[in-house]
């Protein structure tokens, strides 16, 4: 039988480097991993947030805490960036809840 362990504390508040936007260890902006989303064709970011999405309930259940908050602040900026090429993107009306 697993034992569940029982955390009163999201990821993020349980790893030091996370800060709520960004993830940080030690590095200064500059040298966080990843290329600048906004240098990104729009092919490959779709691209790169194809694989974020694809990895992120492996990365969710057994990643360190620290590849879990890169993951996260990953993600944070491909979709930043994608909302921001894409403010008027179409929504699918059978994606929405009657409210």
């Amino acid at each position: 039988m697993t034992e569940s362990v029982r955390r009163d504390t999201s990821p993020e508040q349980r790893v030091t480097e996370w800060d709520g936007d960004h993830a940080r260890a030690g590095a200064t902006d500059g040298d966080l991993p990843g290329v600048d989303p906004a240098e990104l064709s729009d092919e490959d970011l779709i691209r790169e947030v194809r694989s974020l999405h694809r990895t992120r309930l492996d990365t969710l259940r057994h990643a360190t805490d620290s590849a879990l908050a890169n993951h996260l602040r990953r993600t944070a900026e491909l979709e930043t960036e994608y909302l921001a090429r894409h403010p008027g993107r179409e929504i699918d009306p059978h994606r929405l809840r009657e409210a």
